[in-house]
């Protein structure tokens, strides 16, 4: 129905920057919004969508909306940017002046309207994530 891959981890050092970008394939009409999320590494098979054991939870770092509307989580406010393109399937995430504490997998979920055996419906979809590592 519909995949999300991302790309652009790596390690970096404290300081520098990296940009993570999301596309989103598949039967989709509209995009209502894309989010990206981080979760500490090494998590990523403990976590499901119904359940998050502790440690595992998913912190969102940033959102846009189909208006081009964004918010941040406070950590990250003047140091990340979100934008979209592609018709808003792809989400990027620019980061810069990055730190140790923002070492983690981050992890795309769409919020999409699409269809499903041809009859409209809405679905959130995840990624698999891509890891960055901040060094200090």
């Amino acid at each position: 129905q519909v995949q999300l891959v991302e790309s652009g981890g790596g390690s970096v050092q404290a300081g520098g920057s990296l940009r993570l970008s999301c596309v989103a394939s598949g039967s989709i009409l509209r995009v209502n919004k894309m989010e990206w999320y981080r979760q500490p590494p090494g998590t990523e098979r403990e976590w499901t969508w119904y359940h998050q054991a502790p440690g595992t939870e998913r912190e969102l770092v940033a959102t846009i909306h189909s208006t081009g509307t964004t918010t941040y989580a406070e950590s990250v406010k003047g140091r990340f940017t979100v934008s979209s393109e592609n018709g808003k399937k792809t989400v990027n995430l620019q980061m810069i002046k990055l730190k140790p504490e923002d070492s983690g997998v981050y992890v795309c979920r769409a919020d999409v309207g699409l269809l499903v055996d041809g009859a409209p419906a809405v679905g959130l979809y995840w990624g698999n994530g891509t890891l960055v590592t901040v060094s200090s």
